[in-house]
């Protein structure tokens, strides 16, 4: 590599401490804010727990089914074969045979992961 040549990382490094800094300089701006402009005045209202306005019932641990999580990751898995048809669709006339059949694979491992999801009756609303 020639001395004058730019080194490939330093572009990544660049981009990172960017990035970093992108999230970290508004948080520390925000602290920096809160502790000159907010007066700290705690006290039983200010500490309360607030739920739209109204006064908390009850435990705040709320046991949810595990099906909904599983009608998440459902949701999600067909969502991201969305993302993945869209672009291949537009590009089909270009693309080789060794994509479609990537594509096809994809797609037969989603209807199986389909089929099976009905079969275990996860897709059945109780």
């Amino acid at each position: 590599m020639n001395a004058a040549e730019p080194n490939p990382y330093l572009t990544v490094v660049v981009f990172a401490v960017a990035a970093v800094l992108f999230a970290l300089i508004p948080l520390g701006l925000a602290r920096l804010w809160s502790k000159r402009f907010s007066p700290q005045k705690p006290g039983p209202d200010k500490n309360a727990t607030y739920e739209c306005g109204l006064e908390s019932k009850g435990d705040a641990w709320v046991q949810f089914k595990s099906e909904y999580y599983l009608y998440a990751i459902i949701f999600l898995i067909f969502d991201v074969e969305t993302i993945f048809l869209l672009p291949f669709a537009v590009a089909f006339s270009g693309l080789p045979v060794g994509a479609f059949v990537a594509m096809m694979i994809f797609v037969l491992l989603l209807v199986e992961g389909l089929i099976w999801a009905w079969k275990k009756g996860v897709l059945a609303w109780k």
